[in-house]
C-alpha cells in the first residue's frame, strides 16, 4: 500500500533524509520519499503488518517533523 502523509517542519533536504531514514527502519516498510516542495512523505509499506500506520507517524516525529 502506498500512503500520502501530510507534514509539517519538513524544510529542507537534511530533513527529508532524516525522516526517510527513520521511517524505512519500520517493519514493513519498504519505501519512503520525503518531498519538501509539497510537505509529503510517500511511504509504501504492507498493510497487514501490525501497528505499522503507528509506527510510520512516529518515526517521522522522532525525526523533528508533525504529521497533520
Amino acid at each position: 500500500m502506498q500512503k500520502k502523509i501530510y507534514v509539517t517542519g519538513l524544510d529542507d533536504d537534511s530533513i527529508a533524509a532524516k525522516v526517510d531514514a527513520a521511517v524505512k527502519t519500520v517493519v514493513g516498510v519498504s519505501n519512503s520519499v520525503s518531498s519538501v516542495a509539497k510537505c509529503q512523505v510517500c511511504v509504501d509499506f504492507d498493510e497487514s503488518a501490525a501497528g505499522a500506520e503507528d509506527a510510520i507517524n512516529a518515526a517521522i516525529a522522532s525525526a523533528g517533523v508533525t504529521v497533520l
